[in-house]
């Protein structure tokens, strides 16, 4: 007798073994139907698989998060069947699943043009009609070899010869083709039907530069025709939105080979950058953070004594000077320990919050780097608390209260939150594990927040907080971070004398908000679009005359507005009127004043807004007080 634990806790008793699919019809042939693979005692399976003991089952279907993962992952066996059939030449290597989407990497005589892609997804598309039923089976790892050299297919053999002798393989076969993989897979390639191929690239074997150049044909797929077009739709407005073609339209900056990783910041774009660095200053200051700076540059041994020479050499920009080695600093902490141990500390000074908007630099690899969101040189918004572990909790909800605050303005209220705990290797005690990450839980509830945990995925000095907030259009950027650190004060001989006259070493949060300021500007860009708030706008309102004889008034509406206050621009340009408002349109600013004839005679302004509404006529000074009003609640 087999009991089968279903997840509504009922029971299902069967005589003898029994697959996945056979529980599955039991309990109806509509879940029959629907089931691509199951969950054994957390574990998932093939819904051929057997269950010889009582077990815990989930049926797996397309509506779960599994469900959507294994039919990408058969995606890829389904693209590698095409690739064979129309060009039996090609070589498989290795097709993983991926964020939206798989790839598979094959290596061929000649690189896929466009027409080929066509041809490949139209075939993936036969080969679903032919409802061809997908089976496993193990063989031993020579056997496995030899196969798949018998197939001519060298790299999949490679593949083999790097696992662990021990081990037994298992392979999946839908009609002629046949693919190395651990899986589950769908049943039956009918169960694929919602899939897209976007694209080619370039890919070296194993990831290494000295290996052949493979060809990369990377694929999307989806449960429902609806989520795909929705999906297509999401990138087509993230192409819209991409920073770097907006900052070229705006002229807010430019990146060139010269300075790879690096931004050249342009007057408008410098003028985004002080709006938002100033903003974080004042916000920091009325929550009782110090400003410091430290040095660019340090010398070897601090970074050996902090442990990032170990760990992060490779990172790193290094330099020599009088017969030293120093490197350029790739985050702030160590620095801002150094001010935290000028004098001895009582507790009765804790907490302390040390902030910087340190320059950074790290060794990106030339390949990873993208516009200003993955660079070389940044700007974090980093500050670090030291305190008590009794102060923990209240510190964590304080910064937690802040954030919250500060992606509201930028225009962010969705928050997704992950709490990631102690990883196997580790330092500190259990105890102080213990108390550390019910602080972060106690505070996360405190601060009502709905969160995710991730086992074993925190530092090796401490768990961590990580916040990502949500875009216009539903794309996830992570930013925020909180991490608390029993290991950097005390490898750096931070201490304060505690209440009872002992020597204590204090603990560390390193927080960040934005994260980079570049990078977090490049969000901004493609949140908005370009169209940026007002409070955030570069330039908020130019000032166009209709003809010639209203010059000297438009100077003096221009005039007033910037001793206002006001980011002013003033165009005197013997243009057209509707020349200029298309021209001052495509730059997306906020506000567009005229004056004519009609406005110099009454003393007044028409405004017209970005969506291009006529907003009507006002005097300078109402213009003004409405334009304060947004600014100042941040609309």
């Amino acid at each position: 007798m087999t009991e089968i634990r279903l997840p509504d806790g009922s029971v299902r008793s069967f005589e003898q073994s029994v697959s996945v699919m056979e529980v599955a019809m039991a309990i109806g042939p509509g879940l029959a139907r629907a089931a691509i693979a199951g969950k054994v005692n957390g574990k998932l399976v093939d819904v051929d698989s057997l269950i010889t003991e009582d077990s815990d089952l989930s049926i797996i279907t397309e509506k779960d998060p599994e469900g959507l993962e294994i039919v990408r992952h058969s995606c890829a066996h389904l693209l590698a069947q095409a690739v064979k059939e129309l060009f039996p030449e090609a070589q498989v290597t290795i097709g993983p699943v991926i964020e939206d989407g798989f790839y598979y990497d094959f290596s061929y005589q000649r690189p896929f043009a466009p027409e080929d892609l066509n041809a490949i997804e139209q075939r993936m598309f036969e080969i679903s009609k032919r409802d061809l039923k997908v089976r496993r089976k193990i063989l031993e790892r020579t056997e496995a070899i030899n196969f798949f050299k018998e197939q001519g297919e060298h790299y999949k053999a490679q593949i083999i010869e790097a696992i662990p002798s021990a081990e037994a393989l298992s392979l999946y076969s839908q009609g002629d083709f046949t693919d190395l993989c651990r899986g589950p897979h769908v049943p039956s390639t009918a169960k694929l039907k919602v899939f897209k191929l976007m694209k080619v690239a370039g890919a070296y074997w194993r990831g290494d530069s000295k290996n052949e150049m493979l060809q990369r044909i990377y694929g999307t797929a989806w449960t429902s025709k609806e989520d795909q077009k929705n999906y297509l739709h999401r990138l087509e407005e993230a192409d819209k939105r991409d920073h770097r073609k907006i900052g070229k339209q705006l002229s807010l900056f430019h990146t060139q080979e010269e300075a790879p990783g690096m931004v050249f910041w342009h007057p408008k774009g410098w003028l985004l950058w002080q709006q938002v660095e100033q903003y974080m200053r004042d916000l920091l200051d009325k929550n009782n953070y110090q400003e410091v700076r430290t040095p660019q540059i340090l010398d070897k041994n601090l970074w050996v004594d902090s442990g990032h020479w170990e760990n992060f050499r490779e990172n790193m920009f290094t330099t020599h000077s009088d017969e030293r080695e120093f490197a350029i600093k790739p985050m702030n902490c160590p620095g801002h320990v150094q001010i935290f141990n000028q004098g001895l500390r009582s507790y009765r000074e804790l907490p302390i919050r040390l902030a910087e908007f340190g320059s950074c630099h790290r060794n990106e690899a030339s390949g990873a780097l993208h516009g200003i969101m993955r660079v070389r040189a940044f700007t974090q918004d980093d500050a670090h608390i030291f305190c008590t572990e009794e102060q923990i909790q209240s510190e964590v909800v304080k910064f937690i209260d802040l954030l919250k605050i500060v992606y509201t303005d930028f225009g962010f209220n969705e928050l997704l939150v992950k709490l990631s705990t102690r990883p196997l290797k580790r330092v500190g005690s259990d105890e102080q594990w213990d108390k550390s990450e019910d602080a972060l839980k106690a505070a996360l509830g405190e601060a009502k927040l709905e969160w995710e945990l991730q086992p074993g995925e925190g530092a090796f000095y401490g768990p961590k907080i990580e916040f990502s907030l949500k875009d216009s259009i539903g794309r996830v950027w992570q930013c925020g971070t909180l991490q608390l650190d029993f290991s950097m004060p005390n490898r750096l001989g931070a201490e304060y004398v505690a209440e009872d006259n002992t020597r204590k070493v204090p603990v560390m949060l390193h927080r960040a908000i934005l994260g980079s300021l570049e990078r977090f500007i490049g969000i901004l860009i493609e949140n908005y679009a370009g169209a940026f708030p007002v409070w955030l706008a570069p330039e908020q309102v130019v000032v166009m005359n209709i003809s010639r004889g209203q010059s000297e008034y438009a100077q003096s509406v221009h005039t007033h507005l910037k001793q206002s206050g006001i980011r002013t621009s003033l165009d005197l340009r013997n243009e057209k009127i509707t020349y200029k408002i298309r021209e001052h349109s495509l730059q997306k600013l906020p506000y567009q004043v005229i004056v004519g004839d009609e406005e110099m005679n009454t003393d007044k302004i028409s405004v017209r807004n970005r969506g291009g509404v006529d907003l009507g006529q006002m005097t300078v000074q109402d213009f003004v007080n409405k334009l304060k009003e947004e600014i100042a609640t941040k609309k």
